[in-house]
């Protein structure tokens, strides 16, 4: 996050201004929405409740934060408009935890403000909290002092009890797939309460990594809205994956939910066949215009939210860069990347000797143009030569391995090691 201070203490961001990025104000800050966590783990920072014109209080994420500094709040400029609901996992900071008793050093001490500070990960957590101590006497304020996140008892979750927030807890330190292996064999019940108290972002992962059956089931249990929110944030390909098991008009209600900018995608991707180039798909691969430079590409392809095989590759293409974008110029490969100064133009670098797959291609030519280019990721065009997305080898694997492949024993496969063991 350009710009931004490296601690932040939440109570001095009430009521400022929040912007997009050409400088309308949005609406203003009135709460910071974080997660608890078991024992001494510092609280993860999820995001801000904004006030809209017209009273309304939405959520922002803290992905779409882009900077805050000099009492203000810049945005990407993608914000959900639906009004906010607290769910059971989340803590607001200026409305629940100022004010809150704690202990310090066994002695009682009051909550004034809590810092937070982004993390290498880029993402945000409770760090220091500023606290009094009680006065003595009258008209004595208490010492005053500014402490760590885990030197204070009494404000995180308690190891005791079955609350689906205490579950997450738990589990918070699995990454996606394992947390969908751990939801698949919960009970029905149990499933549907962890789920709901998820995050959208976290839930979002678990869903892409859960069998098909589970999807449809937990996205039926959500509120319409909230499952709106949830497609929005998984990948597209996956998202229009769980949208094509759903009805008919199920799936249309969702998309008339969503964000037109977030379901325009969705709907194109719905159009093709689910075992061709066009079905599996995902259409946010990275592009950039033939004058950024080897910098620029670095930078793009660094994102942690972008998997192993959509970071291999750039893909050149004219103006608009949005899919469909411009005419389609080639592939920069990573490898290449890391060779050439910084300062090197990716039109000049260009790989241009590999087609790219049309979106009707199937299944057995797309596995066949992966193994003969020895590629992790192809780009896909239409008949226009306009980039429309790019196939993983992750989404091929998917489509050839057993429909049931995510519920087969994995000590039957060996992970570790070879077919004697390790």
């Amino acid at each position: 996050m350009s710009g931004a201070p490296t601690r932040i203490f939440i109570a001095r961001l009430a009521g400022i201004a929040v912007f997009d990025p050409i400088g309308d104000q949005v609406g203003r800050v009135r709460d910071v929405v974080v997660t608890l966590r078991i024992g001494r783990e510092p609280p993860r920072v999820l995001g801000l409740v904004i006030e809209v014109p017209g009273r309304r209080r939405i959520f922002l994420p803290m992905a779409r934060v882009t900077s805050i500094d000099a009492g203000q709040v810049i945005t990407t400029g993608l914000v959900n408009m639906r009004r906010f609901q607290q769910r059971p996992a989340e803590t607001l900071v200026l409305g629940e935890l100022l004010d809150r008793q704690a202990t310090l050093q066994d002695s009682p001490v009051t909550v004034e403000d809590v810092a937070m500070e982004q993390l290498r990960t880029r993402d945000w957590a409770v760090t220091r909290l500023f606290v009094r101590r009680p006065g003595k006497g009258l008209r004595r304020r208490g010492e005053a002092l500014t402490v760590d996140w885990d030197e204070v008892s009494g404000l995180s979750l308690v190891e005791e009890g079955q609350g689906a927030a205490n579950l997450l807890a738990t589990f918070e330190k699995l990454n996606a797939a394992d947390l969908a292996t751990v939801l698949h064999e919960l009970s029905p019940k149990r499933r549907i309460e962890v789920a709901s108290v998820l995050d959208d972002e976290t839930l979002a992962d678990v869903l892409e990594e859960l069998p098909e059956d589970d999807q449809v089931e937990i996205l039926g249990k959500l509120e319409q809205e909230r499952a709106a929110d949830i497609l929005e944030a998984m990948e597209p390909d996956d998202a229009a994956d769980l949208l094509g098991e759903l009805p008919h008009q199920e799936a249309q209600k969702l998309l008339e939910l969503m964000e037109p900018d977030e379901a325009a995608p969705l709907r194109r991707l719905l159009e093709y066949s689910d075992d061709s180039a066009g079905g599996m798909m995902t259409s946010d691969p990275v592009v950039l215009p033939p004058d950024a430079t080897v910098a620029e590409a670095l930078a793009q392809v660094r994102n942690p939210e972008l998997s192993p095989a959509l970071a291999a590759q750039v893909y050149v293409c004219r103006p608009p860069l949005e899919t469909p974008t411009g005419k389609f110029l080639g592939i920069v490969h990573i490898q290449r990347l890391l060779r050439e100064p910084p300062s090197t133009l990716v039109g000049g670098v260009v790989d241009r000797g590999i087609e790219p797959l049309r979106a009707d291609v199937p299944l057995p030519a797309i596995t066949h143009h992966l193994a003969t280019y020895n590629l992790v990721a192809a780009p896909v065009v239409d008949d226009a030569d306009h980039l429309i997305g790019a196939v993983t080898v992750d989404d091929v694997l998917d489509h050839l391995l057993p429909d049931d492949w995510r519920e087969q024993d994995r000590s039957a496969m060996h992970i570790s090691g070879g077919p004697d063991g390790p």
